[in-house]
């Protein structure tokens, strides 16, 4: 039996709209990163950047599960003694939720090239309106690719 490997210049690119409204943002983010990396294609091949155009729409609607809005927290370090800045989640639901979505989808990312390169076909939102109409984008539903 033959296998089917995609090669770089075969590679047809369509874009998706994802709805976070009302959904944990874990679960978008997940489905935004299997899109981008093309895990739901039949000839995905996991050396080949073979992924789609996602955006992602309401993230201001997406919600986090549990505590986490009060527990978890955004940390980043300047590399100076005394460096370390957090920032609760609730905060940046608040102020930006396109940065916590995006950085959802870059966590559950591979820390490669290919998959830096991916992140690049990423628009995310907060509100409803995207300005993507003229690429003419069919809406996904959550849990539509897979392999269930």
């Amino acid at each position: 039996m033959s296998t089917t490997l995609a090669r770089k210049d075969t590679v047809v690119r369509n874009w998706y709209i994802l709805d976070a409204a009302g959904t944990p943002l874990g679960r978008t983010a997940t489905e935004a990163a299997n899109i981008l990396r093309g895990k739901h294609k039949v000839d995905y091949t996991p050396n080949v950047d073979c992924g789609d155009h996602v955006i992602v729409i309401n993230c201001a609607d997406a919600v986090l599960t549990g505590n986490k809005l009060e527990q978890k927290y955004y940390r980043r370090h300047s590399g100076w003694v005394g460096g370390l800045k957090e920032t609760k989640y609730k905060r940046i639901m608040e102020v930006h939720p396109e940065f916590a979505m995006t950085q959802a989808v870059k966590g559950m990312m591979a820390k490669n090239s290919r998959d830096r390169g991916a992140l690049k076909r990423l628009r995310v939102f907060r509100g409803a309106e995207h300005t993507h109409e003229a690429q003419k984008p069919v809406t996904w539903a959550q849990g539509q690719g897979g392999n269930e």
